[in-house]
Protein backbone atom coordinates (compact mmCIF):
# COMPACT_ATOMS: atom_id res chain seq x y z
CA UNK A 1 0.00 0.00 0.00
CA UNK A 2 1.29 3.43 -0.98
CA UNK A 3 -0.40 5.88 1.42
CA UNK A 4 -0.08 8.76 -1.06
CA UNK A 5 -2.12 6.90 -3.74
CA UNK A 6 -5.82 7.26 -2.93
CA UNK A 7 -6.93 4.14 -4.82
CA UNK A 8 -4.51 2.03 -2.75
CA UNK A 9 -4.95 3.49 0.71
CA UNK A 10 -7.93 3.17 3.06
CA UNK A 11 -10.29 5.10 5.29
CA UNK A 12 -8.32 4.17 8.41
CA UNK A 13 -5.22 5.87 7.03
CA UNK A 14 -6.98 8.79 5.38
CA UNK A 15 -9.44 9.67 8.17
CA UNK A 16 -6.98 11.68 10.25
CA UNK A 17 -4.34 12.42 7.61
CA UNK A 18 -3.23 16.02 7.14
CA UNK A 19 -3.56 16.39 3.35
CA UNK A 20 -2.59 19.75 1.89
CA UNK A 21 -2.40 18.91 -1.82
CA UNK A 22 -4.34 16.72 -4.25
CA UNK A 23 -2.87 15.65 -7.60
CA UNK A 24 -5.07 14.53 -10.48
CA UNK A 25 -3.32 12.64 -13.31
CA UNK A 26 -5.09 13.32 -16.61
CA UNK A 27 -4.39 11.47 -19.84
CA UNK A 28 -6.26 10.43 -22.97
CA UNK A 29 -7.32 7.34 -24.87
CA UNK A 30 -6.04 7.60 -28.43
CA UNK A 31 -3.99 5.84 -31.08
CA UNK A 32 -0.20 6.16 -30.67
CA UNK A 33 1.27 5.08 -34.00
CA UNK A 34 1.19 1.32 -34.55
CA UNK A 35 3.48 0.25 -31.71
CA UNK A 36 2.17 1.97 -28.57
CA UNK A 37 -1.13 1.28 -26.77
CA UNK A 38 -4.15 3.57 -26.75
CA UNK A 39 -3.61 4.12 -23.04
CA UNK A 40 -0.08 5.50 -23.39
CA UNK A 41 -0.95 8.93 -21.96
CA UNK A 42 -2.78 7.35 -19.02
CA UNK A 43 0.11 5.02 -18.24
CA UNK A 44 2.56 7.92 -18.33
CA UNK A 45 0.32 10.17 -16.24
CA UNK A 46 -0.14 7.52 -13.55
CA UNK A 47 3.50 6.43 -13.36
CA UNK A 48 4.86 9.98 -13.34
CA UNK A 49 2.35 11.10 -10.72
CA UNK A 50 3.05 8.10 -8.50
CA UNK A 51 6.85 8.41 -8.65
CA UNK A 52 6.81 12.20 -8.18
CA UNK A 53 4.44 11.77 -5.24
CA UNK A 54 6.72 9.10 -3.72
CA UNK A 55 9.58 11.58 -3.83
CA UNK A 56 7.51 14.43 -2.36
CA UNK A 57 5.81 12.29 0.28
CA UNK A 58 9.11 10.79 1.34
CA UNK A 59 10.40 14.28 2.10
CA UNK A 60 7.31 15.13 4.12
CA UNK A 61 4.94 16.45 1.46
CA UNK A 62 1.38 16.14 2.71
CA UNK A 63 -0.41 15.04 -0.43
CA UNK A 64 -2.60 12.50 -2.18
CA UNK A 65 -2.78 11.31 -5.80
CA UNK A 66 -6.32 10.84 -7.11
CA UNK A 67 -7.30 8.18 -9.68
CA UNK A 68 -6.48 9.26 -13.22
CA UNK A 69 -8.96 10.61 -15.75
CA UNK A 70 -8.44 8.38 -18.83
CA UNK A 71 -10.11 10.53 -21.52
CA UNK A 72 -8.92 13.83 -22.97
CA UNK A 73 -9.68 16.40 -25.65
CA UNK A 74 -9.45 14.65 -29.02
CA UNK A 75 -11.66 16.92 -31.11
CA UNK A 76 -9.19 16.87 -34.01
CA UNK A 77 -9.38 13.09 -34.38
CA UNK A 78 -13.05 12.21 -34.94
CA UNK A 79 -12.16 9.81 -37.76
CA UNK A 80 -9.50 7.85 -35.84
CA UNK A 81 -11.25 4.72 -34.62
CA UNK A 82 -11.86 4.68 -30.85
CA UNK A 83 -10.01 7.90 -30.12
CA UNK A 84 -12.23 8.94 -27.23
CA UNK A 85 -13.08 12.61 -26.73
CA UNK A 86 -14.05 14.77 -23.77
CA UNK A 87 -14.91 18.33 -24.71
CA UNK A 88 -13.29 21.11 -22.66
CA UNK A 89 -16.73 22.00 -21.29
CA UNK A 90 -17.04 18.45 -19.95
CA UNK A 91 -13.61 18.72 -18.37
CA UNK A 92 -14.76 21.90 -16.63
CA UNK A 93 -17.77 20.12 -15.13
CA UNK A 94 -15.65 17.16 -13.97
CA UNK A 95 -13.14 19.46 -12.32
CA UNK A 96 -15.85 21.57 -10.73
CA UNK A 97 -17.36 18.50 -9.06
CA UNK A 98 -14.02 17.14 -7.86
CA UNK A 99 -12.76 20.48 -6.57
CA UNK A 100 -16.05 20.99 -4.72
CA UNK A 101 -15.18 17.92 -2.65
CA UNK A 102 -11.63 19.07 -1.96
CA UNK A 103 -12.65 22.63 -1.13
CA UNK A 104 -15.34 21.44 1.26
CA UNK A 105 -12.85 19.19 3.06
CA UNK A 106 -10.13 21.80 3.41
CA UNK A 107 -7.71 20.54 0.75
CA UNK A 108 -7.05 23.84 -0.98
CA UNK A 109 -4.15 23.05 -3.32
CA UNK A 110 -4.76 21.10 -6.50
CA UNK A 111 -2.52 20.06 -9.41
CA UNK A 112 -3.68 18.59 -12.70
CA UNK A 113 -0.76 16.45 -13.89
CA UNK A 114 -1.36 16.41 -17.62
CA UNK A 115 0.07 13.87 -20.06
CA UNK A 116 -1.87 14.76 -23.23
CA UNK A 117 -1.04 17.62 -25.56
CA UNK A 118 -4.69 18.09 -26.54
CA UNK A 119 -5.60 18.98 -22.95
CA UNK A 120 -5.13 22.62 -22.03
CA UNK A 121 -6.65 23.55 -18.69
CA UNK A 122 -5.57 27.19 -18.49
CA UNK A 123 -8.89 28.77 -19.41
CA UNK A 124 -10.75 26.21 -17.30
CA UNK A 125 -8.57 27.10 -14.33
CA UNK A 126 -9.33 30.79 -14.84
CA UNK A 127 -13.04 30.01 -14.57
CA UNK A 128 -12.59 27.72 -11.56
CA UNK A 129 -10.58 30.36 -9.72
CA UNK A 130 -13.66 32.59 -9.58
CA UNK A 131 -15.80 29.74 -8.26
CA UNK A 132 -13.30 28.54 -5.63
CA UNK A 133 -11.42 31.57 -4.27
CA UNK A 134 -9.72 29.57 -1.50
CA UNK A 135 -8.22 27.07 -3.95
CA UNK A 136 -4.83 27.19 -5.62
CA UNK A 137 -5.30 25.33 -8.92
CA UNK A 138 -2.60 24.68 -11.50
CA UNK A 139 -1.69 22.36 -14.34
CA UNK A 140 1.64 20.60 -14.78
CA UNK A 141 2.56 19.31 -18.25
CA UNK A 142 5.33 16.76 -17.80
CA UNK A 143 6.19 16.84 -21.51
CA UNK A 144 7.10 20.53 -21.30
CA UNK A 145 9.86 20.00 -18.76
CA UNK A 146 13.06 21.18 -20.47
CA UNK A 147 16.06 18.99 -21.15
CA UNK A 148 14.73 16.20 -23.35
CA UNK A 149 16.85 17.46 -26.24
CA UNK A 150 19.96 16.37 -24.33
CA UNK A 151 18.85 12.73 -24.34
CA UNK A 152 16.76 12.27 -27.49
CA UNK A 153 17.50 13.01 -31.12
CA UNK A 154 13.91 13.24 -32.39
CA UNK A 155 11.66 15.58 -30.40
CA UNK A 156 8.41 14.51 -32.06
CA UNK A 157 5.40 15.22 -29.93
CA UNK A 158 3.29 12.08 -30.27
CA UNK A 159 4.42 8.43 -30.09
CA UNK A 160 7.93 9.48 -31.07
CA UNK A 161 11.28 8.75 -29.48
CA UNK A 162 10.47 10.29 -26.07
CA UNK A 163 7.12 8.65 -25.39
CA UNK A 164 8.29 5.35 -26.85
CA UNK A 165 11.39 5.33 -24.64
CA UNK A 166 9.27 6.01 -21.56
CA UNK A 167 6.93 3.16 -22.45
CA UNK A 168 9.81 0.79 -23.20
CA UNK A 169 11.08 1.48 -19.68
CA UNK A 170 7.75 1.46 -17.81
CA UNK A 171 5.63 -1.14 -19.61
CA UNK A 172 7.76 -2.93 -22.21
CA UNK A 173 5.19 -5.71 -22.45
CA UNK A 174 2.77 -3.24 -24.09
CA UNK A 175 5.20 -1.98 -26.76
CA UNK A 176 5.42 -3.71 -30.13
CA UNK A 177 8.83 -4.10 -31.83
CA UNK A 178 9.92 -0.84 -33.40
CA UNK A 179 10.06 -2.62 -36.76
CA UNK A 180 6.25 -2.53 -36.66
CA UNK A 181 6.05 1.23 -35.97
CA UNK A 182 5.30 3.83 -38.59
CA UNK A 183 7.85 6.55 -39.29
CA UNK A 184 5.77 9.23 -37.61
CA UNK A 185 6.17 11.67 -40.47
CA UNK A 186 3.98 14.73 -40.15
CA UNK A 187 2.77 17.38 -42.54
CA UNK A 188 2.62 21.04 -41.52
CA UNK A 189 0.34 23.92 -42.43
CA UNK A 190 0.89 25.56 -45.79
CA UNK A 191 0.48 28.99 -44.13
CA UNK A 192 3.66 30.05 -42.32
CA UNK A 193 1.94 31.91 -39.48
CA UNK A 194 0.20 28.73 -38.36
CA UNK A 195 3.57 27.01 -38.00
CA UNK A 196 5.23 29.87 -36.13
CA UNK A 197 3.04 29.71 -33.05
CA UNK A 198 1.51 33.19 -33.02
CA UNK A 199 -1.48 32.07 -35.06
CA UNK A 200 -3.19 28.82 -34.14
CA UNK A 201 -5.70 26.37 -35.58
CA UNK A 202 -6.49 22.82 -34.57
CA UNK A 203 -4.88 20.20 -36.80
CA UNK A 204 -6.99 17.59 -38.55
CA UNK A 205 -4.96 14.63 -37.42
CA UNK A 206 -5.48 12.27 -40.34
CA UNK A 207 -4.46 15.02 -42.77
CA UNK A 208 -1.23 15.52 -40.84
CA UNK A 209 -0.10 11.93 -40.23
CA UNK A 210 -0.84 8.55 -41.82
CA UNK A 211 0.13 6.37 -38.83
CA UNK A 212 -1.20 8.72 -36.07
CA UNK A 213 2.35 9.38 -34.89
CA UNK A 214 4.22 12.67 -34.99
CA UNK A 215 7.87 11.88 -34.43
CA UNK A 216 10.14 9.01 -35.38
CA UNK A 217 10.42 6.35 -32.63
CA UNK A 218 13.26 4.46 -34.34
CA UNK A 219 15.98 5.53 -31.87
CA UNK A 220 13.94 4.96 -28.71
CA UNK A 221 15.44 2.81 -25.93
CA UNK A 222 14.38 1.83 -22.43
CA UNK A 223 17.67 3.24 -21.12
CA UNK A 224 16.85 6.70 -22.49
CA UNK A 225 13.37 6.40 -21.01
CA UNK A 226 14.68 5.49 -17.58
CA UNK A 227 17.15 8.36 -17.54
CA UNK A 228 14.68 11.07 -18.47
CA UNK A 229 11.83 9.56 -16.41
CA UNK A 230 13.99 10.02 -13.33
CA UNK A 231 14.77 13.61 -14.28
CA UNK A 232 11.11 14.43 -14.90
CA UNK A 233 9.81 12.80 -11.71
CA UNK A 234 12.48 14.34 -9.51
CA UNK A 235 11.65 17.79 -10.87
CA UNK A 236 7.90 17.30 -10.43
CA UNK A 237 8.49 15.71 -7.02
CA UNK A 238 10.34 18.85 -5.89
CA UNK A 239 7.47 20.98 -7.17
CA UNK A 240 4.82 18.90 -5.38
CA UNK A 241 6.78 19.00 -2.14
CA UNK A 242 7.18 22.77 -2.32
CA UNK A 243 3.51 23.32 -3.13
CA UNK A 244 2.21 20.91 -0.51
CA UNK A 245 4.18 22.55 2.28
CA UNK A 246 3.93 26.24 1.42
CA UNK A 247 1.44 28.59 3.04
CA UNK A 248 -0.72 30.16 0.34
CA UNK A 249 0.03 33.57 1.84
CA UNK A 250 3.68 32.97 0.90
CA UNK A 251 3.12 32.08 -2.76
CA UNK A 252 4.33 35.47 -3.98
CA UNK A 253 7.59 37.25 -3.21
CA UNK A 254 9.28 40.40 -4.40
CA UNK A 255 11.52 40.04 -7.43
CA UNK A 256 15.25 39.88 -6.51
Amino acid sequence: MRPYILSETNWKAVKHADIQLAVLPWGATEAHNYHLPYGTDNILAEHIAAEAARIAYGRGGKMIVLPAIPFGVNTGQPDVKLDMNLNPGTQLMILKDLITVLDRQGIHKFVILNAHGGNDFRQIIRELNLIFPKMFICQCNWFKIPGAEHYFEDMGEHAGEVETSFMQYLTPELVLPLSEAGEGKARVFSIAALNEGWAWAERQWTRVTTDTGIGDPALATAEKGETFFKIVTEKIGDFLYDLANINQEELYIDKP
